[in-house]
């Protein structure tokens, strides 16, 4: 059985990440697998996924899964054509909150990177053309917090590692796809 192919997207918030890698889906397959890794922690997150539900298509089958994205990937990714992820910002943030207590404990932080990494391996062995989005969020401001200083370190090796791994990377500059990879 030969392995599909790894597509990452990355870029700022609404840059248009998630229509892009949708589009990418939609012309490969009408069966695709949508795995949601956002929960709806306050009531404008809860708007935002209720949204995003609505602009699915209804033929995808959507798993709304906030921590065990590797155990689907790795399940469905031999049943599937298209697996979705969107997001792995949100995966990062929900595996780093695990253990709020944590946040600041390098060997938590790298827990979780071995988790993206393993992430990143089954992604690139599945038969399934996976696609994985996420936000590029260290080009801006300095976060003025340590929670949120390492949540941007994380998030931008967590990247670094699904890129590294990808067939192929886009990053989207208002609204706009430029192929970096592939």
């Amino acid at each position: 059985m030969s392995r599909g192919k790894l597509i990452f997207i990355t870029g700022g918030a609404r840059s248009g990440k998630s229509s892009f890698a949708e589009k990418i889906a939609a012309k490969t397959s009408k069966k695709v697998v949508y795995i949601a890794t956002g929960k709806p922690l306050d009531e404008e997150m809860a708007f935002r996924i209720k949204k995003h539900r609505e602009k699915r298509l209804n033929t995808w089958k959507t798993y709304e899964e906030p921590i065990k994205v590797r155990e689907l990937v790795s399940r469905l990714g031999f049943e599937k054509e298209v697996i979705l992820i969107d997001c792995l910002t949100l995966l990062t943030s929900n595996l780093l909150l695990r253990k709020e207590d944590e946040v600041e404990d390098s060997s938590w932080q790298e827990e979780i990177l071995v988790e993206i990494k393993k992430l990143a391996e089954i992604s690139y062995k599945v038969p399934a053309q996976v696609i994985i989005v996420s936000n590029e969020v260290g080009m801006g401001l300095v976060p003025d917090n340590p929670l949120g200083r390492v949540y941007r370190d994380i998030l931008g090796r967590a990247n670094s590692i699904i890129a590294n791994k990808a067939d192929e990377v886009f990053v989207m500059v208002s609204g706009i796809p430029l192929k970096i990879k592939g």
